[in-house]
């Protein structure tokens, strides 16, 4: 009985220095783990990149589409093309346009032209060219007029 419980006991230590051993290295290893994780959530916490757009993902935002606004690519200066057709896909993204060009603010054609480079994520709208005021004026309503014209017959 004796001898059994010697062998038991010694058991017992060998299995305990198993487990702790086995402890160790899974500190160790999760340990590194996190560090890991910890250096690629500092480099996730970099601020993204703004995804620049092509003319119909700005043009979507005005009003008619764009149609008589201004807008130029980001690397032009003094150069701009007032939109005056888009032909839209189906997905709203692409397609193309046509516009007249405009030189430091004065038209330099008076046709309009295809626009080229439309999908490149470069454009911009130029507010202070674009005039949304100068619609043509709308018309009165006739019933506004009406009751003068009865009132000048009677």
């Amino acid at each position: 009985m004796a001898t059994a419980l010697a062998n038991r006991a010694a058991q017992n230590q060998t299995t305990g220095l198993l487990r702790l051993s086995f402890n160790f290295f899974r500190n160790l290893s999760t340990a590194t783990s996190t560090e890991k994780t910890g250096a690629s959530s500092s480099a996730s916490k970099k601020p993204k990149r703004k995804k620049k757009k092509n003319l119909f993902e700005v043009a979507q935002f005005l009003p008619n589409w764009g149609l008589g606004y201004h807008m130029a690519k980001t690397h032009w200066t003094d150069v701009s093309y007032q939109i005056t057709k888009i032909n839209l896909y189906k997905d709203g993204r692409h397609g193309k346009a046509w516009g007249v060009v405009h030189k430091d603010g004065a038209p330099t054609a008076d046709a309009p032209k295809k626009i080229s480079g439309v999908h490149k994520r470069c454009w911009r709208y130029i507010p202070h060219l674009s005039k949304p005021g100068d619609t043509p004026p709308t018309l009165m309503k006739p019933t506004e007029n009406a009751p003068k014209a009865d009132a000048e017959l009677a």
